[in-house]
């Protein structure tokens, strides 16, 4: 974790919010903090960015902090969960949801740097598991996306993804339904994160999954373009094609 942890601070109350955020980023093993006053707030900001862990408030109204860690538990690849409660009443469903640690207000320092440190280890297991001979996060791994026909957030099985195309900063995701969707991300992270999920770049603005993929055309200039289960067409780079043919064995 050379580079520091990425970490989102969550409380509906504005001045523990800034007190929490403050006492993430004085931590050294610490890069980036985001915060949100909200559940809804941060699960726009969750869909957006990836991060390593989450510092939770666990009494929140409307999507309070018990409903945003269950959303969270089903991500593809979902960050560590520390909860941050005046309470201590929340711990039973706090196991049941794997939270990697309960912090009670007022949180001392100490505390704080113990659960930085237990998000750091476990942001090292996890990237030890995306790692070639890892186990990275199963196919029903679900993938928080924005939808371009409405506004909000929707969990989007990652098996259901035809192909991924590059769109400045951001994603674009196309689905068999015709569905198409928003993350951002970059192209070479999601095709280095989805590798070991079939999931292969043939072209600078295209990672396709090739579980849909149906057939080969090759072009006379050395490209082709890959049919996938819907009927539309990829195009394969030259320099990529020997290597597409080698993953499908063909």
């Amino acid at each position: 974790m050379s580079e520091g942890l990425t970490l989102l601070a969550v409380d509906d109350e504005l001045p523990a919010l800034h007190d929490l955020a403050r006492m993430l980023r004085a931590s050294a093993a610490v890069a980036h903090v985001d915060s949100s006053a909200s559940g809804e707030d941060a699960l726009g900001k969750l869909a957006r960015r990836r991060y390593d862990g989450v510092f939770l408030d666990v009494r929140m109204p409307g999507v309070d902090g018990l409903e945003l860690a269950g959303v969270v538990r089903r991500f593809g690849d979902p960050p560590a969960i520390v909860f941050v409660s005046a309470y201590e009443n929340a711990a039973v469903e706090a196991f049941e949801l794997h939270v990697l640690d309960y912090l009670v207000k007022p949180v001392s320092r100490h505390r704080i740097d113990e659960a930085i440190n237990r998000v750091a280890a476990e942001a090292g297991r996890r990237t030890s598991a995306e790692e070639p001979g890892g186990e990275g996060d199963g196919d029903a791994g679900l993938i928080p996306v924005s939808n371009l026909r409405g506004r909000g957030t929707r969990l989007l099985p990652r098996a259901a993804i035809l192909y991924v195309e590059a769109q400045g900063d951001f994603v674009r995701i196309y689905t068999e339904e015709g569905g198409r969707y928003l993350l951002r991300a970059s192209l070479a992270d999601l095709s280095a994160r989805w590798s070991g999920h079939a999931f292969v770049r043939v072209h600078r603005r295209y990672v396709v999954n090739l579980r849909r993929a149906v057939e080969v055309r090759p072009n006379l200039n050395g490209t082709a373009d890959l049919v996938l289960s819907d009927g539309s067409e990829v195009p394969v780079a030259r320099r990529n094609l020997p290597d597409l043919l080698r993953r499908l064995r063909l």
